[in-house]
């Protein structure tokens, strides 16, 4: 297979490479990039242009890497054998499997999201190694062995909030997401709203990129943030006109509120505003 951009999703030549590699070698792709830069839509869209289901497991501090194989509930096994409940001598009643076990036993190959790996315990990726290469695990409870009958393809995405280990980065195919220059955040916008004024698109754009570079920003601006920035543009004819009367003295363009996310960087904003200001006294 090869993977392309898609009517809603625009992807670049280093990225297609990426999904690509990771196909042939049979290896998970681990995507890092900014917020809001698309790693978890890659997954989605991958699917959706293999007509296959995609199959997530959203990540939590508190999730552990035996979830995503199955969960055994001895506690309802044990209530119902002391309640008298038909079925309980047979413990595969008592067994949720989890979303590799989903992945592992599909009836077609499938795409596999294991979305903001970082997010749990550093032990996490290291507990996932010996079934991510072997493609089966043992469920004990039972003694069964699950394979995959389709190897899935795994796409794992981090947002670099801990390091990894050696051992699972070592099996996985890497990419980094960079974020989008002007000409493709262009085309992102165009997939987005193909019928956008030109004007809106360029002043918008021009004003989305001078706040990424404003020095000293927390946390820059994405591009979903700049895609629903525009989306209150168009509904709002008035905040439309004060985008193309803005004065570049003023702190923050107009509904910046999906753009600023935090009162640090609206302060510093402001401060930076101020500045200009006087310069131009």
């Amino acid at each position: 297979m090869a993977f392309d951009s898609t009517s809603t999703y625009v992807a670049t030549e280093p990225l297609k490479q990426a999904v690509d590699a990771a196909v042939i070698l049979e290896r998970p792709l681990l995507i890092k990039g900014e917020p809001g830069t698309g790693k978890t839509r890659l997954a989605e869209e991958l699917a959706a242009s293999m007509d296959t289901q995609l199959i997530t497991w959203h990540i939590k501090s508190t999730t552990r890497a035996t979830q995503g194989l199955y969960e055994y509930d001895a506690v309802s096994r044990l209530r119902d054998s002391q309640l008298g409940v038909e079925g309980v001598e047979n413990v595969a009643n008592y067994i949720k499997p989890g979303k590799l076990w989903e992945a592992f036993t599909a009836d077609k190959r499938v795409v596999l999201l294991i979305d903001e790996v970082d997010k749990a315990d550093i032990e996490f990726p290291n507990d996932l190694l010996q079934e991510l290469d072997r493609m089966a695990f043992h469920v004990h409870e039972t003694n069964e062995i699950i394979s995959a009958q389709h190897r899935p393809i795994i796409v794992i995405t981090s947002n670099n909030e801990k390091e990894l280990p050696d051992a699972f980065l070592r099996r996985c195919f890497f990419h980094y997401i960079e974020f989008p220059d002007h000409e493709t955040l262009q085309a992102i916008v165009d997939v987005h709203y193909p019928d956008i004024a030109p004007r809106l698109a360029s002043e918008a754009l021009q004003v989305f990129f001078e706040l990424r570079e404003a020095p000293g920003l927390k946390k820059k601006p994405s591009t979903s943030e700049l895609v629903d920035w525009l989306k209150l543009l168009m509904a709002d004819e008035l905040a439309l006109e004060a985008l193309y009367q803005r004065d570049p003295s003023k702190a923050l363009p107009p509904l910046a509120g999906a753009l600023i996310k935090n009162e640090q960087d609206t302060q510093l904003l402001q401060r930076l505003a101020f500045m200009v200001r006087r310069q131009g006294r």
